[in-house]
């Protein structure tokens, strides 16, 4: 067994998807449409290399002597960069393709639904989930844990699911305070809007 190998493609596994993770966390936060259009981008960047990690366990380790925990410790964050990939993607795209309308007044403030969009649960969660369980892969490659059935796991997949559930928590709640913002101007100008004297 190549413990070193393993604990380098579980290195970067980890470090791409808690990267993209962190710049989800980000993306709502961008000051004009230029720089929300640039961050979706970089981010599509990051999950495109984390998703060529995946790739690149079972070659790499198929390339290597002996047996292989990297393709084990891949499994527990396989599943939610799956559904990443599937829908989490789309949405990035969306808020990127949104942004870069404004693309002939690059330092035009981010719209309010714009911004929502990027603090959209199916943007953050799922990234920020992907990286946590990750994390699960370290002890994995290193030895540490065995899959199936090792306690330790059990108590780590415990805390991963309390964690996602705070994020989960979290994200629904700063989309819910960024729709807010997308409305008060229209409630704003309907109380402002001329009455008619005739």
């Amino acid at each position: 067994m190549n413990i070193v190998a393993d604990l380098i493609l579980a290195g970067a596994l980890v470090a791409v998807w808690l990267t993209a993770g962190l710049l989800a966390d980000a993306l709502p936060s961008a000051r004009s449409a230029l720089d929300l259009r640039r961050r979706a981008g970089l981010l599509t960047a990051v999950v495109a290399g984390g998703a060529g990690v995946f790739v690149a366990i079972p070659l790499v380790t198929g390339l290597l002597p002996g047996d292989s925990a990297a393709p084990a410790a891949a499994l527990a964050p396989a599943v939610p960069a799956l559904f990443v990939l599937v829908a989490t993607l789309r949405r990035v795209t969306q808020v990127r393709r949104g942004a870069g309308a404004f693309a002939a007044a690059p330092q035009t403030p981010v719209p309010p639904a714009l911004r929502a969009a990027a603090a959209h649960p199916l943007i953050l969660v799922p990234l920020q989930v992907t990286g946590l369980a990750t994390l699960l892969s370290l002890p994995i490659a290193g030895g540490l844990v065995t899959v199936p059935g090792a306690d330790l796991a059990g108590i780590a997949i415990t805390v991963v699911g309390v964690a996602v559930l705070a994020i989960g928590i979290r994200a629904g709640l700063r989309h819910s305070r960024l729709s807010v913002q997308v409305l008060a101007p229209i409630g704003r100008s309907r109380r402002r809007a001329p009455v008619d004297s005739r």
